[in-house]
């Protein structure tokens, strides 16, 4: 042990060894099953607004991600999100559920800290990155438009 202590690259080899080998095939499958399931459950909620509740398709998007964004943010506060995360992976990546997924943990895990300096300051860790980014992102692009 006191020879790997001093031979970096043997203690890199050792952890190498040990490590478990990724199941990579098996990721991949579950990340696109999932990922692709989340995607079909939003456009059979797109479909359902604009069948049953008379939405244009054109229209129809906004209620659908917020309905997206509730379920997941619901699921999260259940432990259920999690849950399907383990095993899907990056499947539960979605980028609507995801940020959902990061708010709702981050608010969840700081509940104990009180409303505003637990869930309203902390709940924005991870996610008001990309709220800033869109932000400044939405502005460049509106300043583009308009000068063209």
């Amino acid at each position: 042990m006191k020879d790997l202590l001093k031979d970096p690259a043997a203690y890199q080899a050792l952890v190498n060894d040990k490590k478990p080998k990724p199941r990579l095939a098996k990721n991949l499958s579950l990340a696109f099953l999932v990922g692709g399931g989340i995607c079909t459950l939003g456009q059979l909620i797109q479909n359902i607004y604009i069948n049953y509740f008379g939405f244009a398709p054109e229209r129809a998007g906004d209620p659908t991600v917020a309905t997206v964004i509730f379920i997941s943010g619901l699921l999260t506060a259940m432990g259920v999100y999690d849950k399907i995360a383990r095993h899907a992976g990056a499947g539960t990546a979605v980028p609507v559920t995801g940020f959902a997924n990061s708010v709702v943990s981050a608010a969840l895990e700081f509940k104990r800290e009180g409303f505003v300096l637990g869930v309203g300051s902390k709940m924005f860790i991870l996610a008001g990155s990309v709220i800033v980014f869109g932000v400044v992102t939405a502005f460049i692009v509106g300043l583009i438009s308009a000068l063209i």
